[in-house]
């Protein structure tokens, strides 16, 4: 039996109707392109770090790409690359070890904006992160505020990396449509 049939032939009283198909402009008829460029600070090391483990596999002490450990973050991102720079906002979320033969972190990752022109705004990112290969890019896959049904991309550039440590300062070039 046909299941429209069959639902008509269960529930006499409900109309199948098919929903209703739009084309107009509206709200989002315009949209824009914006730029954003800033530093991801991404501090695991000392008494104050901005990312903490908070899962790790059994197996992930002989990995040797770390495979299966988890981390929350509230990093700073900033105007400029130092430490004292102007912040911005913060990339708060999780990232985790994703590959087992290759490193790649699996990023989702809130950039929220506390000051300047998109405070209170935010853009999310989920995507793969090789982050070992010089420049990389990532998925912004919406937003909030400002940037309300976002999407995009993200170019990462490592700026710094402490290889003992594992703290790290991330060049962020964005571009979204919304």
């Amino acid at each position: 039996m046909d299941r429209p049939v069959a639902l008509a032939f269960l529930f006499p009283f409900l109309t199948l109707v098919p929903p209703p198909v739009h084309s107009r402009p509206g709200r989002f008829a315009t949209e824009t392109e914006t730029h954003l460029h800033f530093y991801f600070h991404d501090t695991v090391s000392g008494s104050n770090p901005s990312a903490v483990q908070i899962a790790r596999a059994d197996s992930t002490g002989q990995s040797p790409t770390s495979f299966g450990v988890l981390l929350m973050a509230d990093d700073p991102l900033t105007e400029g690359p130092d430490a004292g720079s102007t912040e911005l906002g913060r990339a708060q979320g999780l990232y985790g070890s994703a590959g087992q033969k290759d490193f790649g972190l699996i990023m989702a990752l809130s950039f929220r904006f506390t000051s300047g022109p998109y405070k209170g705004s935010s853009l999310s990112v989920m995507s793969l992160n090789p982050a070992m290969q010089t420049v990389r890019e990532l998925a912004v896959v919406g937003g909030t505020g400002a940037f309300r049904m976002a999407r995009g991309f993200a170019v990462a550039k490592t700026y710094f990396l402490d290889t003992k440590t594992g703290d790290a300062i991330v060049e962020y070039n964005v571009t979204v449509v919304h």
